[in-house]
């Protein structure tokens, strides 16, 4: 902005009483604040200050909205949006005295509307602060150093015990599949060295090309009809089964329930094998058999791995979509896949007791908002719920639109409730009904700021017994609230 031509405008005492921050000023501070403070403008999207530059200057909005943005990897999150006329801005620690401290503005501070700015020198504000109230600057140092690194360090304690509650829940969810790959691979390799040997055993046969290759193609043909095999009730299984396995026995084949068992779960029946029989001599047939039937068990074991590495691979599309890994803080997405993504990541809390209802309206247009963040109000919801609910119950996922522009997300479960003479309590920082260890009582409290504060919506708590619901309630078009 350039500086204005002429005298600048100025606040008159009486003008700064009015604004809260100087309105217990005596006379003489009000008229020294006249005497060096100006009015700037600024107009809609003007930077006002941008984050790391020296903070030479203490600004109080007048009139129009400021927003405040910070700089994180991919991109840029908005912290605060006011248009409240006395709201401030710019060289918060303009009371420092340490010379030492390099004092740069904390964040990037614009213009959303046209605004009006009281401007004050940051410098000469703070050598009269400290002049005008020496106790308060001991306060201040105080809480900068202490009580802010305190209320950090619990935050930071709240986020790494719900995030190793992920954590532990994506490992318990990937055991299961991990487990599965090994052992059909250990057991594969088993098969894959019976095949060699079966291999061995028709080569010393003396079996013709025509009649190798007669093995070959039925085993094909059983791989083949084993895909498309349809689906038959218990009865009809064991009835094939047993006709199959006194075929066998018939003639002469060891392990004929086995074989017979390994045969019909692919599908095959007595006129298939009566075509092998009629491929190969008679002495052949037993070890011409085995080589299907190791086929058909390989084939069946690449589909367990396959499955398991299919869902190892949606565990970690889960995991990305719940962590935003490698996106920018703000998109455009469904609400949905968030959701689905937090109930993934926190399955192993709900696999025993609580039964998930999922009750969305699929029609909601894409969310532009904050994925991460959201995600993380996700967890601490269902966590809280599926305490309340002693890790057996309901829980029951909800979306809807509650007027044109915003939708609700309503996360609801079957615990006793909350009592009313603490329901207004929930959202205060601190404050938990969980024994001492487990919980800090910022859960909810990060869920209200990320909601309130970073998207513009309400949180809302209905309760009786066997029916609680927290409501969060976000525009849908959160991006034209956002700076450009």
């Amino acid at each position: 902005m350039s500086e204005p031509v002429g005298e600048p405008e100025r606040l008159t005492p009486d003008e700064l009483r009015t604004l809260f921050l100087f309105e217990s000023l005596n006379d003489d501070q009000l008229a020294w604040l006249a005497r060096v403070g100006r009015v700037v403008e600024y107009p809609a999207g003007a930077i006002v200050a941008s984050e790391g530059a020296p903070a030479s200057c203490f600004l109080v909005l007048l009139s129009g909205t400021l927003s405040m943005s910070r700089r994180v990897q991919g991109g840029e999150i908005e912290l605060v949006r006011t248009e409240f006329c006395g709201s401030y801005t710019g060289a918060f620690d303009f009371y420092r005295p340490d010379q030492d401290v390099p004092q740069v503005y904390p964040a990037t501070t614009r213009a959303v509307s046209d605004c009006r700015l009281f401007e004050l020198p940051a410098a000469e504000l703070g050598r009269a602060f400290r002049g005008w109230f020496p106790m308060a600057i001991h306060f201040l140092q105080g809480l900068a150093t202490t009580g802010m690194d305190t209320r950090d360090a619990v935050e930071r304690h709240e986020r790494l015990v719900a995030l190793g509650s992920v954590t532990a829940g994506l490992t318990h969810e990937l055991n299961n599949p991990v487990a599965a790959v090994s052992r059909a691979s250990a057991t594969l390799r088993e098969r894959l060295a019976g095949m060699r040997a079966d291999l061995g055993t028709l080569a010393r046969g003396a079996l013709t090309p025509d009649q190798l290759e007669a093995v070959a193609r039925l085993a094909g043909e059983a791989i083949s009809q084993r895909r498309e095999a349809p689906h038959r009730s218990a009865l009809e299984v064991s009835d094939s089964e047993a006709e199959l396995a006194d075929w066998l026995e018939d003639r002469g084949v060891d392990d004929s329930w086995d074989l017979a068992s390994t045969l019909v779960s692919a599908g095959l029946t007595v006129a298939w094998a009566e075509r092998l029989a009629e491929a190969v001599p008679a002495e052949n047939f037993g070890a011409a058999l085995t080589y299907p039937v190791r086929a058909l068990e390989s084939d069946g074991l690449l589909d367990e791995i396959s499955e398991a590495v299919g869902r190892i691979s949606a565990l970690l599309a889960s995991a990305k979509q719940y962590t935003q890994m490698d996106r920018a803080p703000l998109q455009t997405f469904d609400v949905h896949a968030g959701l689905d993504a937090t109930v993934t990541m926190l399955g192993h809390k709900l696999e025993d007791g609580v039964e998930v209802v999922r009750d969305y309206d699929r029609s909601l247009p894409p969310l532009v908002a904050y994925p991460a963040e959201l995600n993380q109000v996700w967890t601490n919801l269902i966590d809280n719920a599926v305490d309340a609910m002693g890790g057996r119950g309901t829980l029951t996922l909800r979306t809807r639109r509650v007027e044109d522009d915003r939708l609700m997300v309503e996360i609801g479960d079957s615990g006793p409730g909350v009592p009313d003479e603490i329901r207004t309590r929930v959202f205060e920082p601190f404050f938990t009904t969980k024994e001492i260890g487990r919980g800090t009582g910022l859960g909810l409290d990060i869920a209200w700021r990320i909601v309130v504060g970073r998207h513009h919506g309400e949180m809302n708590l209905e309760s009786v017994p066997g029916d609680t619901r927290f409501q969060v309630v976000i525009p849908l078009r959160a991006a034209e609230h956002q700076p450009d």
